[in-house]
C-alpha cells in the first residue's frame, strides 16, 4: 500500500511540475522521469503485472515528448528545445 501512496505523491509532483514555466521544468521533470521506472516496478510487484503495465502506459503517455526527445538524441538527431 505504501507504493500506491508514493505513486499518488509522484502524480501530484508531476502536476505541479507541469504547471511551472518551461525553463523551470527541466530539473524536477528529469527527476520524476528517472524515479518513474523504480516506482512502476514497485507498484507492479505489489499489485501484479497488469497494474504495472497500466502504470507503464500512463508513464509513457505523460512523458511522451521527453521520451521522443531522448529517442531522437539516441538516433543522432538534434531536435530543438522549446524556449
Amino acid at each position: 500500500m505504501t507504493s500506491l501512496f508514493i505513486g499518488c505523491i509522484w502524480v501530484l509532483l508531476a502536476v505541479v511540475t507541469a504547471l511551472l514555466p518551461m525553463r523551470r521544468q527541466y530539473v524536477p521533470g528529469v527527476t520524476l522521469l528517472l524515479l518513474a521506472p523504480v516506482l512502476i516496478i514497485w507498484i507492479g510487484i505489489d499489485f501484479g503485472w497488469i497494474v504495472g503495465v497500466l502504470a507503464a502506459a500512463a508513464f509513457v503517455s505523460m512523458f511522451r515528448n521527453p521520451l521522443r526527445y531522448i529517442y531522437a538524441r539516441m538516433r543522432g538527431e538534434k531536435p530543438e528545445l522549446p524556449k
